[in-house]
């Protein structure tokens, strides 16, 4: 079982970093492997919406987006963690997931997500809400905290002073692993739910 932590900070071992690491240390301690990507300060180009993905089977612009779909389709849960930018996350990093989870056609369902933010005071919540909209959309239940996943701080050692934070990521990383292995038993078991042919409507009249 793998769990992939996506940087989206330009700062490779800043804050953002500092709470992925928390997060990561419990779902090793669980027996979950690892991988931190740092993608946060990459040029990473938005999505043109050319549609060559559907074609190829990867993005057009080959760049890290491309590097990393691969272990997406492998892996059993994701959390994308990222600074707060007016309220929102990194410009690149939402670059990335525009284009990665538009390009990888993968069946997500069932690979558990998660978001992680960073902030020196305020609009933790927006961009918590705005990074958990990839999972929900792809069918990938959400693994939650004892508090929406955010911690303070405007540099690592302040962040890691704030004690109630570092203790959401710790959670999470103990809620992540458990459902991660709750899912593979339920696989086992169960299989996959049964799904119904998409339907998709553009509401023209």
């Amino acid at each position: 079982m793998k769990v992939l932590l996506i940087n989206g900070s330009p700062h490779e071992k800043g804050c953002t970093y500092t709470a992925l690491s928390e997060v990561e240390k419990e779902l090793n301690k669980n027996g979950v492997e690892t991988e931190i990507i740092h993608v946060g300060n990459k040029n990473i180009r938005g999505c043109v919406a050319c549609g060559t993905c559907r074609k190829i089977g990867k993005c057009v612009f080959d760049d890290i987006v491309n590097e990393v779909s691969p272990k997406v389709t492998e892996c059993d849960g994701m959390i994308i963690g990222s600074p707060v930018y007016y309220a929102s996350a990194n410009g690149n990093l939402i670059s990335f997931m525009d284009r990665l989870f538009y390009s990888n056609r993968c069946d997500k369902s069932m690979k558990i997500g998660a978001s992680v933010v960073s902030a020196r005071r305020g609009g933790c919540s927006s961009t918590f809400d705005e990074l958990n909209k990839y999972f929900t959309i792809v069918g990938m239940p959400i693994a939650s905290s004892q508090y929406w996943n955010s911690v303070h701080g405007n540099t690592p050692e302040e962040v890691l002073k704030d004690e109630e934070g570092l203790q959401v990521m710790r959670t999470l990383g103990k809620n992540m692993a458990f459902l991660v292995k709750s899912v593979a038993l339920g696989k086992e078991k169960y299989g996959l739910p049964e799904k119904e042919e998409k339907i998709a409507t553009n509401f023209i009249r």
